[in-house]
């Protein structure tokens, strides 16, 4: 624990200097849709105010492959009762890129008319090209989206450089009617959002923050340390680094584990804020292999038979996604009982 009190006493000051809120400055830019509910707090001038805990919500299946729009708004449902900020549709974990173009735009209108306004519904509309990123964030945004989350295209990631990469969700944020967040997630593309790239962007007047799922704290930290002086926040895209990315000044966590265990995940943002340090390490330690074994080793259809097991409807996956054989299955409830979780 004494490392921890040595990270605080380094990084505190720089990213948190009179607390958690003290990071809210002007806009500096057009006028965007303010946060409600867990952020009211906000100065009414800041452009988007992203804290706290998201999950990215998976789309359940038929056991014919359609979407079974019944059972996510049963998830929903059950997820009214747990503090989130808000939610993630069409991102990695909702089989995004499996669906129909119909059928994200779907997603998006259900889960909006499913979910109180004063929850925050983020939705991916990254596409590989400029132009189709450009479109499917104006059509989220018709459909109640309140950001759009933009993955990096990386078809051509040899050609992805930061000059290619900033071109691109410049011209992006500048059509968007609705904010923009960044979404660097490398175990999915093999391509990290460069460093520099994300600083020069945080300038942008619609572009509020970013998703970093690489699990690099230290880039998190100089992220978070680079744009402090921009109305930009940085999210962590995991449950198993929430902790660490609190402590170098993160507004929050994408991850995926919340669909699963919401309500542990939104305990330990709430340990952070209070700064219950101790509590927080520990409730962490026992988040970390139940993250890993639903993102890096068994990834969406061991999120989803978690969720089954937890009352929540994961459905089937949708082909060329299989779902766990028994062995699997067996490997990811130890996992999780293993933590006291089952």
């Amino acid at each position: 624990m004494v490392g921890v009190a040595l990270v605080l006493r380094r990084f505190w000051p720089l990213v948190w200097p009179k607390g958690p809120c003290s990071r809210l400055r002007g806009a500096g830019g057009p006028a965007r849709r303010l946060a409600s509910g867990a952020a009211a707090a906000a100065p009414p001038n800041r452009r988007l105010d992203l804290r706290g805990i998201y999950p990215p919500l998976a789309t359940p299946f038929t056991l014919q492959g359609e979407v079974d729009y019944l059972r996510l708004e049963e998830n929903l449902r059950l997820y009214a009762e747990i503090p989130f900020r808000g939610f993630v549709v069409q991102g990695s974990n909702g089989e995004a890129p499996y669906l129909t173009q119909q059928e994200r735009l779907e997603v998006v209108k259900r889960v909006r008319q499913a979910t109180p306004q004063e929850k925050l519904l983020l939705a991916g509309t990254g596409y590989e090209s400029t132009q189709g990123t450009i479109e499917m964030t104006a059509q989220m945004a018709d459909r109640g989206a309140d950001a759009a989350l933009v993955v990096t295209p990386c078809y051509f990631r040899g050609s992805m450089t930061s000059a290619a990469l900033i071109h691109h969700y410049t011209q992006v944020a500048d059509a968007s009617p609705i904010p923009v967040i960044l979404y660097s997630v490398p175990a999915n593309t093999g391509l990290e959002l460069p460093t520099d790239a994300v600083i020069s962007l945080a300038q942008h007047p619609n572009i509020v923050g970013i998703k970093d799922s690489g699990g690099n704290i230290t880039r998190v930290g100089l992220l978070v340390y680079k744009t402090q002086h921009e109305d930009f926040q940085v999210l962590a895209g995991s449950a198993g680094f929430l902790l660490a990315s609190y402590i170098v000044g993160a507004a929050g966590g994408i991850c995926a584990l919340a669909n699963v265990l919401g309500m542990p995940v939104c305990q330990l943002e709430q340990l952070c804020h209070s700064r219950s340090w101790d509590e927080a390490r520990k409730l962490q330690h026992r988040l970390i292999e139940p993250n890993i074994a639903v993102t890096q080793k068994f990834g969406v259809p061991g999120l989803k038979q978690a969720m089954e097991w937890f009352g929540y409807k994961g459905g089937f996956c949708r082909a060329p996604l299989l779902p766990l054989s028994e062995t699997q299955v067996m490997e990811l409830r130890q996992h999780f009982s293993s933590h006291g979780w089952l």
